[in-house]
């Protein structure tokens, strides 16, 4: 959530800068609700003096033995004047609070302007994709013989769901594994295990609502008055980030960094049959995630350090990547400057995303109420930071496509085969 205090300084500056989203801020509807309450607040203050001198007109009143019933019955009218105004300020507060709550992140300076991925930045690249001697198969086909079905994970639950047996599975297991020890032993995060439902407060914190509900999955808990809807995560930057929601941090504390591989859960909505073969874009997918909460003043430097964490990981499996930088129009909602990681994928000859890491600054603090006390004794927002470390069933889908053999088997990456009992090559059934 964008910072009230910006937009009633320099509206105009704010929505110039939306724009490069593109993003239209209602600048007439701002306007017309802060008119709505300096009245309101204006008003408020003329009686609350008002009736501070009829107060003090029945005292003199009083003191030179006056009737003062006529002065006495306006204070007492007063109070009911006050409550009703109290009653408006909160209507309008509320209004406020939604319009803040359905603005996007302003974009870093450093940005680049655009509308979608053709204008993303292309940082660097890494490793050459390897050449083949042979017909190129993608994942779906290598996978097949391997023990990943699609048509009976359809016949479960449905399409954009994946089953895995034996290899595969142990691989995809593997993966997770190792993604996890990485950002744990090397790079310093605490391993967390966090629910997979969360409250409706999680997710206004980290800005998936209002604005994002159609892209969830939810449930029902309770009935009755005691009727609650709860969220299945869409990532576990939801639960991560949450973990500091409403608390005043130390600044000795920071920074704070989170790891946890979680299952996720995304409807989809809106991608109007896109990917809709293989493992590319599923309803349920794992990841392993890595969220940061720092100081503002280290929240870049943090940025950067963070897509190196999602690089080691493409580096030790030998995956050949790019990192592009988002334009603004490609950005999330609650971003305000991401790198994508996209791996090499041979099957479609082309880089898909793998990882996205985003620096929000203040935006998921300001809704989340999180705070830190400084050197000066002061409390601001921290800044938070959330990126994945890396999709567990995209990094299966590289190593399947990049590692594949002639004869259908697969080779294990050389850092996979400790977590698969020394195993080298998966070979079909």
């Amino acid at each position: 959530m964008l910072d009230i205090a910006l937009l009633r300084k320099d509206i105009a500056a704010i929505a110039a800068r939306l724009r490069t989203r593109p993003f239209e801020l209602d600048i007439e509807g701002f306007n017309a609700l802060e008119s709505e309450r300096k009245s309101v607040q204006i008003r408020t203050e003329e009686l609350q003096a008002q009736r501070n001198a009829l107060s003090k007109k029945v005292g003199q009143l009083k003191a030179r033995g006056e009737d003062a019933g006529a002065v006495l019955a306006e204070v007492a009218a007063i109070p009911e004047q006050v409550k009703a105004l109290e009653g408006q300020l909160a209507n309008i507060q509320l209004r406020l609070q939604n319009y803040l709550l359905n603005i996007p992140n302003v974009p870093h300076e450093s940005v680049p302007a655009g509308r979608s991925a053709e204008d993303n930045a292309e940082v660097r690249r890494w490793g050459t994709p390897r050449s083949f001697d042979f017909a190129v198969r993608d994942h779906v086909d290598v996978g097949a013989a391997l023990g990943l079905d699609f048509e009976t994970a359809a016949k479960i639950a449905g399409s954009r769901f994946a089953l895995m047996k034996g290899p595969v599975a142990r691989l995809h297991r593997a993966l997770a594994q190792f993604m996890l020890d990485v950002q744990t032993n090397e790079h310093g995060y605490t391993e967390c295990y966090t629910p997979y439902i969360v409250n409706a407060d999680s997710l206004v914190g980290t800005a998936q609502l209002p604005k994002f509900r159609e892209d969830m999955f939810w449930v029902t808990k309770g009935g009755g008055e005691d009727k609650e809807e709860m969220y299945l995560i869409s990532t576990s930057e939801i639960s991560l980030t949450n973990i500091v929601r409403g608390e005043l941090l130390t600044e000795a504390s920071l920074p704070l960094k989170f790891t946890a591989h979680t299952p996720c859960f995304r409807s989809e909505a809106g991608s109007y049959g896109k990917d809709t073969r293989g493992m590319i874009r599923q309803h349920q997918f794992d990841k392993v995630e890595m969220v940061r909460i720092v100081h503002p003043a280290q929240s870049y430097e943090a940025l950067e350090q963070m897509v190196g964490n999602a690089e080691a990981v493409l580096r030790r499996l030998g995956l050949p990547y790019r990192v592009v930088l988002l334009c603004a129009g490609d950005m999330g909602f609650g971003s305000a400057k991401t790198y994508d990681l996209e791996v090499w994928l041979p099957g479609q000859q082309a880089y898909r995303e793998i990882s996205s890491v985003s620096n929000c600054e203040a935006f998921q603090a300001r809704r989340m109420q999180t705070r830190f006390r400084n050197a000066q004794g002061k409390t601001e927002f921290v800044h938070t930071l959330n990126g994945s470390g890396l999709a567990v069933g995209r990094t299966l889908v590289a190593v399947l496509e990049n590692y594949q053999q002639a004869d259908g088997t697969v080779i294990v990456p050389e850092e996979l085969r400790r977590y698969m009992g020394g195993q080298e090559v998966l070979k079909p059934a």
